[in-house]
């Protein structure tokens, strides 16, 4: 297991087995990631107790259609921008109703995409009656590396909002 896939698995158990005594749950909205998030949760043992769902979103029409994003801000900004990200957030949320919506968009490469750089990644999540809130990432590395780096980040914010 590469050190990528380590960090991955150690962080989706720790989400699990802390989120699950306290009856937290969570949903996914995935777009760079491709079912990367989801896939790490599920592969913990117990996870059912924790997940609720998710969505891959690859398409930009998707976001809208499925997860709500405003069509008008895709057409304007594009699918990799923070606010996206929020509203996919808030979307899956609602759809699973989950206790935390998570999502991730962003550039994994080989190429630039709307003018937006490699390595240039907006992860998001909704909880409770807080505001969305949305991180911007700048990571370095090959397609693969970003994808992997993108889910940690995206687990270790699952667990700074559940308090862990």
């Amino acid at each position: 297991m590469s050190g990528d896939a380590e960090q991955v698995a150690a962080v989706a158990r720790t989400l699990v087995q802390g989120a699950t005594p306290l009856g937290r749950t969570l949903a996914v909205a995935e777009s760079l990631t491709g079912g990367l998030v989801a896939a790490a949760i599920t592969a913990v043992p117990g996870a059912s107790a924790v997940f609720r769902g998710s969505v891959t979103a690859y398409a930009t029409e998707a976001k809208a259609s499925v997860l709500g994003v405003d069509p008008d801000l895709l057409a304007r900004v594009g699918a990799v921008d923070p606010e996206v990200a929020r509203q996919m957030a808030v979307g899956v949320r609602r759809l699973f109703g989950a206790e935390l919506g998570l999502a991730t968009t962003g550039v994994a490469g080989p190429a630039e995409q709307d003018g937006k750089p490699v390595g240039l990644v907006y992860i998001a999540c909704a909880f409770g009656d807080f505001a969305p809130v949305a991180m911007e990432l700048r990571l370095d590395g090959d397609r693969e590396q970003i994808r992997a780096r993108t889910v940690v980040r995206t687990l270790s914010l699952a667990l700074s909002t559940f308090g862990h």
